[in-house]
């Protein structure tokens, strides 16, 4: 499956993905921090891709990997006891290759990638949605939307569901629900 302008999209039946989308000032991060948590005592292993709309650097200049990475290193791989850092340059893309992303991991074989951002790729979404801050309905165009939530409740297409945004247990169920509906999803 492809998107306008992205690289083809293989949804798999053996790694969920579920994309959280919303517009700027909706509060997708903030949600995903409640949600973590949630889903992790319930034994559920999550993987999150996150867009940037920007240039970032995740390691300081004058820093060991900062100058590798200058210098030309692709990708730079810093790793201790604790943690593991995978950074790469990307010149001339316009965005961020999802597919690639996906694939990277889908190596540690989490039980659900939650894919923040990438509102434009060809996968199945939440969206949320905020009345108050003026902007459209991403449900009534795009046809990956499975479910909304939202402060209010909405009139949406037959096949969407509307969640409370404001019932974070009931985002959790339906998420945590997410990998055994998966299978059906991914070849709808």
């Amino acid at each position: 499956m492809t998107s306008p302008g992205h690289e083809s999209l293989t949804l798999e039946p053996r790694l969920p993905l579920l994309g959280i989308a919303a517009w700027s000032g909706t509060g997708k991060t903030t949600l995903l921090e409640q949600l973590l948590p949630r889903l992790g005592d319930r034994g559920i292993r999550v993987a999150v891709i996150k867009h940037a709309h920007h240039g970032f650097d995740v390691d300081q200049p004058g820093k060991d990997s900062h100058r590798l990475r200058q210098a030309g290193a692709v990708p730079m791989l810093v790793a201790s006891r604790a943690r593991l850092a995978l950074m790469m340059e990307t010149p001339g893309r316009d965005e961020a290759d999802l597919a690639a992303l996906v694939e990277m991991v889908g190596l540690h074989r989490p039980d659900l990638v939650l894919v923040e951002g990438f509102k434009a790729w060809p996968l199945p979404k939440l969206e949320l949605y905020r009345p108050h801050l003026g902007k459209p309905l991403r449900a009534e165009q795009d046809p990956w939307i499975r479910a909304v939530a939202s402060d209010v409740e909405l009139s949406l297409p037959g096949d969407v569901q509307w969640l409370d945004l404001n019932d974070l247990g009931a985002i959790t169920d339906w998420i945590a629900a997410w990998p055994s509906r998966w299978p059906t999803e991914c070849i709808r």
